[in-house]
């Protein structure tokens, strides 16, 4: 059930069905000269409705900004702060919470590691204020490479590169603006700098050249099968733990 999409009405007759509400976390950051910038949105976006398709769950609207350190330089990145992102984690959750939700998973379509951590902060002050909700916070592009370990021909692939390129490629395919050659930043080791496009150009992370919509059909189709694997977890929750 995406939340945007039904109506109240709608709304309180899926709470007989479910408690459980994703909520797909994005930005609009750059991935390089060939995919929108949009491209974390639409990733966490369309695994969580494709999981809603599965089993009986709420989507909420994506969240569509994200805290972008690495890629706050490069052209069409907007970032907000790690505390502006985990006021909207808190409030969203406890909206809901209010609403009648007992489950929350933070789909995260953004892997920045500043951003990641803001979100497991916010979950660990929900679940300590409130004793009867389960919270789980998660990386779109960890499970990817994790079930998708024997697809992925780039090591260390991470962004813009032939995971994210190839899934555009098959959930938004005109979208994607040709290729772009390999690359790999190289920020100094422990120094912190302000032109940060400086050492890292273009804008990505892997290989974007080995990317093809049937790779990216697969790994979603496997992040969606783990996505289903983590509700069920968190829907047998004991709160008590």
């Amino acid at each position: 059930m995406l939340i945007e999409e039904i109506t109240m009405t709608e709304f309180e007759a899926g709470l007989v069905r479910t408690r459980t509400v994703l909520i797909p976390f994005g930005s609009v950051e750059e991935h390089g000269s060939h995919l929108p910038l949009s491209t974390d949105t639409l990733e966490a976006y369309e695994v969580c409705k494709k999981a809603a398709q599965q089993i009986p769950l709420f989507v909420a609207p994506p969240v569509h900004y994200g805290n972008c350190r690495s890629t706050a330089c490069h052209p069409g990145t907007i970032s907000i702060s790690t505390t502006t992102l985990k006021s909207l984690m808190r409030d969203i959750v406890r909206s809901l919470r209010a609403q009648g939700m007992r489950n929350f998973i933070a789909l995260s379509g953004h892997a920045g590691g500043a951003h990641g951590m803001a979100l497991q902060e916010a979950g660990e002050e929900l679940i300590a204020e409130f004793s009867d909700i389960s919270v789980a916070v998660v990386t779109e592009l960890d499970l990817a490479r994790q079930e998708g370990r024997g697809l992925i021909e780039t090591p260390g692939d991470s962004h813009a590169g032939e995971i994210e390129t190839s899934r555009i490629l098959h959930s938004h395919p005109h979208l994607v603006k040709g290729s772009a050659p390999a690359e790999t930043p190289c920020f100094p080791a422990g120094l912190l700098v302000r032109d940060k496009r400086r050492f890292w150009p273009g804008g990505v992370w892997g290989d974007p050249g080995k990317a093809s919509a049937d790779k990216g059909a697969r790994l979603e189709e496997l992040v969606v099968r783990k996505l289903v694997e983590l509700v069920r977890l968190v829907e047998g929750h004991d709160y008590d733990r």
